[in-house]
């Protein structure tokens, strides 16, 4: 089963096992429900792919035959009740396990998938109902997700159907009793691998979401992830932990680990609570783990020592830059390097410590072979060596397989962000002398100040590293004599309250840890950042309130 992703790509390893180059070669009608599960329940049936827990007592396995099967009954329910190739499915299903089976049901029939995470208020449902023309919605009962979309839909009548799980709610159809009525043979549909599959909304750090879409072939570009990021194989038993309504599921949970025969472990948490997440990480003899750094601070906090977490042998992380404190306590207590990794809505993964290399702690890594990646000036000249720039992948538009196909329905965007004949991620970073790429921040969050480009990032790390400080921000702030200047918000922790002094001692922490001219000159105490619904810090909207104020 080793060897099963191997004719998807054309690949070459270097003596350490690490990749160098990567290429799909895909028939022409590539579909991953098709292809890959049903193939490998034809070849494997009784290898188990999915393993679902919850925090009720909820515990089920799925073997390929068995999801083969169920992603045929419920291709042939949608069929029934009138859903077609290139129809817009909303779907809101946390971690549940009917999210994989409605997935790769949806996929064998053409229709286009868009995961939304739970936390969505109605104003979010109305903007991607008319963004996308939704026509059919799967939704949770759970969270009053069905009660937010059902007051979506008193301003939105392009919804055909509305099916539900976990409950039962009028006007609904109750997704799993529908399902058992269908066979679970299906004759395969006659699609390509350019035929959309997929989107997700962007997590709107500065405007509205986009809606990233994404073609049949993406699902092949995920091996990169799985196979030399995430290092799986038929034996591992992965968790990664992303909601299914975020694009982190696609790279982690739904294609590339599958096709590489790893049985995905799906831990469907009502909350994150790190002491219930390392006992399943103990009990359930996870092999491989993936999660954004915030989790394994919180886990550093619960105490690593308590828990026996011996049965991990590879883990990674994702969604937010790697401040180099988590990175050594978590070698200190596992005796594992955490394998940063970096990628968008709008990829798979761009840029990782990749299997076989020696991880910088802090750094994002080197760019994926698979891609053409390169860090440029605002002239389009590529960077030297530490000299900051914006991460670009040297692509035909619309062409890579692992690439969005374009920001549907909205050209204006799609020509920005493909303008010069590249593909522009609006990431910085920089390269060291060894090629490894370390993150510097959104190209809207940049600083200029006083001559100097400063990012945002490497000060926020070196702040979050005081006792005082929970999150922070950094921002540019207006300033008459130097035109701009960096500024820090902060939400403190419980145990420390503003003053003048803590300013200062904070402005000098920051000063010993790096160049001076980097230290924020303003800093301003908040009870809260603004956020995306994916937690994100919206900068821009600190940058906005802070227009025409005097600190």
């Amino acid at each position: 089963m080793k060897d099963f992703y191997k004719q998807f790509v054309n690949e070459e390893l270097d003596e350490k096992g690490t990749l160098k180059s990567f290429e799909l070669r895909l028939k022409d009608d590539f579909n991953f429900g098709y292809d890959v599960i049903d193939e490998l329940a034809r070849l494997y049936p009784e290898k188990n792919v999915l393993h679902w827990v919850n925090d009720h007592g909820g515990d089920k396995r799925f073997n390929f035959r068995q999801m083969s099967q169920l992603s045929n009954k419920c291709a042939n329910m949608m069929l029934d009740h009138g859903v077609k190739k290139g129809d817009m499915v909303l779907v809101v299903l946390k971690r549940h396990y009917e999210f994989w089976i409605l997935a790769y049901g949806l996929i064998k029939i053409g229709a286009v998938l868009i995961p939304a995470t739970s936390q969505l208020m109605p104003k979010d449902y109305i903007y991607r109902f008319n963004a996308a023309s939704v026509s059919y919605v799967v939704a949770t009962y759970f969270d009053e997700v069905a009660d937010r979309i059902d007051i979506a839909c008193e301003k939105y009548d392009g919804i055909k159907e509305k099916f539900i799980t976990r409950g039962q709610k009028d006007g609904w159809t109750d997704f799993m009793a529908e399902l058992e009525k269908y066979p679970d043979t299906l004759e395969r549909q006659p699609l390509t691998k350019d035929d959309y599959m997929l989107a997700y909304f962007s997590s709107g750090t500065t405007g509205q979401p986009k809606m990233a879409i994404h073609a049949n072939e993406y699902a092949a570009g995920s091996i990169t992830t799985a196979k030399h990021w995430h290092h799986v194989d038929e034996n591992t038993v992965h968790l990664t932990v992303s909601e299914t309504g975020w694009a982190k599921c696609a790279w982690g949970k739904m294609f590339g680990q599958i096709t590489c025969g790893a049985e995905q472990f799906i831990y469907d948490m009502d909350r994150f609570n790190p002491d219930k997440l390392l006992t399943v990480l103990q009990n359930y003899h996870i092999t491989s783990f993936c999660a954004p750094p915030t989790m394994y601070r919180f886990f550093i906090k619960e105490g690593l020592g308590n828990y026996d977490l011996s049965s991990i042998k590879y883990s990674c992380i994702a969604g937010e830059a790697l401040n180099a404190e988590v990175f050594n306590k978590w070698k200190e207590y596992t005796g594992l390097e955490l394998m940063e990794g970096f990628g968008q809505t709008e990829s798979v993964v761009i840029v990782a410590n990749f299997f076989g290399m020696k991880p910088k702690p802090g750094s994002m890594g080197k760019p994926s072979p698979f891609y053409d990646v390169d860090i440029i000036k605002e002239s389009g000249e590529s960077c030297g060596v530490n000299e900051t720039g914006e991460i670009i992948i040297r692509a035909e538009r619309g062409k890579h397989p692992a690439l969005f196909r374009e920001y549907y329905r909205n050209k204006e965007l799609t020509d920005q962000a493909w303008r010069g004949g590249v593909y522009h991620t609006g990431d910085t970073a920089y390269k060291d002398e060894d090629g490894y790429f370390w993150y510097v921040g959104r190209t809207d969050d940049l600083i200029k100040a006083s001559g100097y480009r400063i990012g945002p990032f490497e000060i926020e790390s070196i702040l979050m590293e005081h006792p005082a400080v929970m999150e922070c921000a950094i921002t540019a702030a207006d300033d008459e004599i130097r035109g701009k200047v960096v500024k820090a918000t902060i939400v403190l922790t419980k145990d420390y309250q503003p003053s003048q002094e803590l300013k200062k001692e904070l402005q000098n922490y920051v000063k010993k840890s790096t160049a001076p001219y980097k230290y924020p000159r303003i800093v301003e105490f908040v009870e809260e950042l603004p956020k995306t619904v994916s937690g994100k810090i919206r900068r821009k909207e600190i940058r906005d309130n802070d227009k025409g104020k005097q600190f």
